[in-house]
Formats: structure tokens, sequence, C-alpha cells
């Protein structure tokens, strides 16, 4: 599961690699729950991870709250929005008990 984590990236020490360039080892169903104004994320990107899933038959779903940027589950930053916090959590929750956690 992925809350707004970057997906591309030039790897470093302390970060070798990013999801998009491990896409074919990724062994379990993947949730990506992303804001659609988060400025450290494209969303071009998004949709290559998407597609990248999609292209190795790896089951996934990601989402996009349009109106939301980074952080916007964290209650404790500026850019909170609890509308999409609360979407994304029931969807997260929903997402294990359909993969079979908890």
């Amino acid at each position: 599961m992925a809350w707004y984590g970057r997906l591309k990236g030039q790897g470093s020490e302390l970060q070798p690699k990013y999801p998009f360039d491990v896409v074919a080892d990724i062994g379990a169903p993947v949730l990506g729950l992303y804001g659609g104004k988060d400025q450290g994320i494209p969303l071009d990107d998004v949709d290559a991870m998407r597609a990248a899933l999609k292209a190795a038959g790896k089951p996934s779903e990601i989402v996009v709250f349009p109106e939301a940027g980074h952080a916007f589950l964290a209650d404790y930053r500026p850019s909170f929005r609890a509308e999409d916090a609360a979407a994304g959590w029931a969807a997260c929750l929903a997402w294990f008990h359909r993969h079979g956690v908890g």
C-alpha cells in the first residue's frame, strides 16, 4: 500500500530503487492513494505506475483524490483534507479486507 509515496526518482544510497523500478518483483496486490495536487508526485508518474502494474499483470488499484495535495491523511498538517482522508482510509480498510488482511 502506498500513501502518496514517490514512484520514480534517481536512486541513492538511502533509497537505491523506487516502486517503478521494482514492478516486476512485486508479489502482493497494490493499493496506491495519491493527491491530484501533490506537487512532489506528478500525475504522469501515477499514470505510468498504473500502466506498469497493469502491463506486468499485478493486481492493483490506484486512486487519485483530485483536490488533495501531499499528506492529505496527516491530520496534524495544513495539507489535511478530512473528506479525502476518510475516503482513503475506508479504501485502505476495504482493500485489506478484500485481500485477507485483518
